[in-house]
């Protein structure tokens, strides 16, 4: 009867051991400007928050801010895998912020 009493415990020790990591491997890319001259850019930045565009948005946005910058797109949002396809094209502004 112990057993079945530890394995919901178990499950959750797990899931709360694994949530971190998963947060630390979400990344997104997005596009963002400013204004007065107009300047744009590209870049890739890492979600510590949940790893969704809704999510992202915000805590992007929050960000970058406080360099001048305005949240035009949130284009992706996806793990390390996807990390060195888009580093070239992100130049200054992989994982800038």
């Amino acid at each position: 009867m112990k057993h079945i009493l530890a394995i919901p415990l178990i499950c959750a020790a797990l899931l709360a051991a694994t949530a971190p990591a998963q947060a630390a491997d979400c990344y997104a890319d997005y596009k963002a400007k400013q204004n007065n001259p107009l300047k744009l850019h590209y870049g890739v930045i890492q979600i510590r928050g949940a790893c969704n565009k809704a999510a992202a948005q915000g805590e992007i946005q929050s960000r970058i801010a406080s360099s001048g910058w305005t949240l035009l797109n949130v284009m992706s949002v996806f793990g390390p895998e996807g990390l060195q396809q888009r580093k070239a094209n992100a130049g200054p502004y992989y994982l800038r912020f």
